[in-house]
C-alpha cells in the first residue's frame, strides 16, 4: 500500500469518456447549426429548394432536420459538461486537489479569461473600425453612425444595467469574504443576490434589444452593436448559471474557507463580465452614439 500511494502532489486523472463524447456533441451540434442557417426556404423558390437538398445527396435529410441536429448537440454537450463537473468535483472531494493543483486550476482559469478577453478584443476591433473609419453609404456623408440611425439613450437602461452589474461585483464579492469566515449564510445571501441582480441585467438587456430603434442587418452600427452587447450578455447568462451551482454547493456545504476553487473561479468570471460591460458601456453606449440623435 506504501509504494502504491503517489509520492508527489500532483493528480493524475482517471481516464475519462467525456471528452470524446464532448467533442462528438459538438461536432453535432456544429453540422446542425450550419446546416440549418444554410437550408433553403421552400415557401419562397419550392422548386431550387429541392433541386437544392437532391444536389447535396446523403445530406439533404441532415438539412431538412438541422434544427433537430443541432439541438440533439446541443443537449449532448450540456450532458457532457454537467458529467465531466461533477468528476471534478467528486475529485476535490476525494482529497485529490492539493494545493499545487488548486494552483494550476488557477492557472487554467486565468488563462481561459485571458482567451475570453481576446474574444472580446475582436468585436471591440470590429466597432472601433467601423467608426473611426466610416464608409460613404449611396453618396452620404461619411459618419458613423450611418445616417438615419437613432441610437438609445446611454444614460437610460444601459446606465440603469451597469449599476446592476457594480452592485452585483459587490454582493459576490462579500459572499467570497463570507466563505472565508466561514460564514455560510452570508455566503448564501451573497449569492442570492448576485444571482437575482444577473437575472435582472438579462431581463433589462433584453427588454432594451426588443425596442432598440435598429435592427441587427442592413448597417454596421446595428451589427457591431448587438454582437458585441448580445456576447456580453450570453457571458452574463453563463455567468449567472455558474453562481446558481455555486449556490446549490453552497447549500450542500461544498465550500470550506481553504478549499473552495469553484466558487473563486466563478467570482473571477463575474468580475470579468462586469469590467468588458464598464469598456461595452463607455465605448459603444456613450463614445459610438455622441452626436447621433437619441431614440
Amino acid at each position: 500500500m506504501a509504494g502504491a500511494a503517489p509520492q508527489h502532489d500532483y493528480h493524475l486523472v482517471n481516464p475519462s469518456i467525456w471528452p470524446l463524447i464532448g467533442a462528438f456533441s459538438a461536432l453535432v451540434m456544429a453540422m446542425g447549426g450550419i446546416l440549418w442557417m444554410h437550408a433553403p426556404a421552400p415557401d419562397a423558390d419550392p422548386a431550387g429548394a429541392i433541386d437544392a437538398l437532391g444536389a447535396l445527396g446523403f445530406m439533404s435529410p441532415l438539412m431538412m432536420h438541422a434544427g433537430w441536429v443541432f439541438f440533439a448537440g446541443l443537449i449532448g454537450v450540456l450532458f457532457t459538461m454537467f458529467s465531466w463537473w461533477v468528476d471534478v468535483i467528486d475529485e476535490a472531494h476525494e482529497g485529490h486537489h492539493k494545493p499545487v493543483v488548486q494552483l494550476h486550476m488557477r492557472y487554467g482559469m486565468i488563462l481561459f479569461i485571458a482567451s475570453e478577453v481576446m474574444f472580446f478584443v475582436g468585436w471591440f476591433w470590429a466597432f472601433f473600425g467601423a467608426a473611426l473609419f466610416p464608409a460613404s453609404i449611396d453618396g452620404a456623408e461619411a459618419v458613423f453612425p450611418p445616417p438615419g440611425i437613432e441610437v438609445l439613450d446611454p444614460f437610460s437602461l444601459p446606465l440603469l444595467n451597469t449599476m446592476i452589474l457594480l452592485c452585483s461585483g459587490t454582493t459576490v464579492t462579500w459572499a467570497h469574504h463570507c466563505l472565508l469566515k466561514g460564514d455560510r449564510k452570508g455566503l448564501i445571501n451573497g449569492l442570492w443576490l448576485t444571482i437575482l441582480l444577473g437575472v435582472l441585467f438579462s431581463f433589462i438587456q433584453a427588454y432594451e434589444y426588443v425596442h432598440a430603434p435598429f435592427d441587427f442587418k442592413n448597417n454596421i452600427y446595428g451589427a457591431t452593436f448587438f454582437m458585441a452587447t448580445g456576447f456580453h450578455g450570453f457571458h452574463v447568462i453563463v455567468g449567472t448559471i455558474f453562481l446558481a451551482v455555486c449556490l446549490i454547493r453552497a447549500y450542500r456545504g461544498d465550500f470550506t474557507p481553504k478549499q473552495h476553487f469553484g466558487f473563486e473561479a466563478a467570482a473571477w468570471y463575474w468580475h470579468f463580465v462586469d469590467v468588458v460591460w464598464l469598456f461595452l458601456f463607455a465605448s459603444i453606449y456613450i463614445w459610438g452614439s455622441a452626436g447621433a440623435p437619441i431614440h
